[in-house]
């Protein structure tokens, strides 16, 4: 069997590796940049890293901070046309997925006819046809994977929607571990689980690959044996190290394998109630897995190991079962939501959620055990009440 793997065309990453932003830069003989940036981390400076960077360059450039997590698909029709008055030749996105989904989407959109609605996955009429502009993607979480996938997600109505084609991978994709230092305990584990998710989806995925595996597993393995510790000692730089290369190990496997039934069901959490991304696949996960297991008993035994969980004495089902309870308990030690009542959200939710959730085929052809309607709202419910099967 044949299997492709596709990465952003360049990856920098370790402590420090934003003071690289200019060189990358002239590699494209760019003059205006425009920098796509969370409100957040203009608030807190964090983009000032950046400004002092492409000063010292003596680089023209604008901020553009008129975003918001989750963004509707007005805020990416804007995007385009900031990018288009500014007369941009470069783009960057700096902070979590949804400024660096912006960025994808604004700087291929930038040279193509309609409106962001046009080329969406699910509901779209037109095909994305040359790159647009060049890019370049430096995360501010570890995090979403953003910046090694080709993915821009967009909140609709009642869930959400993609465009997806590898003109939006990134030129550049910058990861530096420093910019993630001073990351609040919330969305320090909600990003986290996020990116723990990537792997273990990835791990799982029919598509899945000996590549894909080899970082997944990886993934798996700095991922919960920093999580923790990032969170609630946020001052630990090794383990914010580590999240952040788990981080995009994550990426790199999900994006080639895919990720299925959590993130499935996680859109219409968003769309609907507005939950972030990164809480509604945490709160989602173990009861996903709860009901996959038995369809990967083999990858499961791989994830119980390199979740740090002893399996020597156990039988394959048993260490299944124990990989399914760990990523409840992690959920639960990051101080994330374990059930959807914790949202506000109410039972007779459930059939909405659904209904929209079957609607995710991209995303469930790749579980390893099918998904039907009433397994799928089996699975809110018991997100709803918190209860778990675990075997029985």
């Amino acid at each position: 069997m044949v299997h492709t793997f596709v990465s952003p065309l360049k990856i920098v990453a370790g402590e420090g590796a934003i003071e690289k932003v200019p060189e990358a830069i002239a590699s494209f003989g760019a003059k205006r940049v425009m920098v796509f940036a969370d409100p957040s981390i203009v608030e807190i400076g964090l983009l000032k890293k950046l400004e002092d960077v492409l000063s010292d360059a003596q680089l023209t450039y604008k901020i553009y901070s008129d975003l918001q997590p989750e963004p509707p698909l007005a805020i990416g029709d804007q995007a385009v046309q900031a990018l288009k008055d500014f007369q941009a030749d470069f783009v960057i996105g700096m902070g979590g997925g949804s400024s660096l989904d912006i960025a994808k989407a604004a700087s291929v959109l930038y040279s193509h006819e309609g409106k962001v609605q046009d080329y969406l996955n699910l509901s779209g009429t037109r095909k994305l046809t040359h790159k647009g502009l060049p890019k370049m993607l430096i995360p501010t979480t570890a995090g979403t994977g953003a910046e090694v996938t080709d993915i821009a997600v967009f909140s609709l109505e009642e869930t959400k929607d993609v465009i997806t084609d590898e003109y939006l991978l990134a030129d550049v994709a910058v990861v530096d571990p420093e910019l993630t230092y001073t990351l609040p305990p919330r969305i320090t584990a909600s990003t986290g689980v996020d990116a723990l998710t990537h792997a273990v989806e990835a791990l799982v995925s029919v598509n899945a690959t000996p590549l894909t595996d080899a970082l997944a597993l990886e993934a798996i393995r700095k991922i919960s044996g920093n999580i923790r510790t990032a969170v609630w000692h946020g001052s630990n730089t090794d383990a914010r190290r580590e999240m952040a290369w788990g981080s995009l190990l994550a990426g790199l496997s999900f994006y080639n394998a895919g990720v299925a039934g959590v993130h499935a069901l996680a859109y219409p959490l968003g769309g609907l109630f507005h939950i972030p991304h990164g809480e509604a696949n945490a709160v989602l996960l173990p009861y996903i897995f709860d009901y996959i297991w038995p369809s990967c008993l083999e990858k499961m035994t791989d994830m119980a190991r390199a979740l740090g969980l002893k399996t020597e004495t156990l039988s394959k089902r048993e260490v299944a079962l124990e990989a399914v309870k760990e990523l409840r308990n992690l959920v639960k030690d990051v101080g994330l939501p374990s059930t959807l009542k914790a949202y506000g959200i109410r039972e007779q939710d459930l059939d909405t959620l659904a209904k929209n959730g079957i609607e995710q085929k991209r995303l469930l052809a790749r579980s390893p055990k099918p998904f039907t309607l009433e397994s799928i709202r089996e699975r809110y419910k018991a997100a709803y009440t918190g209860e778990m099967m675990l075997g029985h």
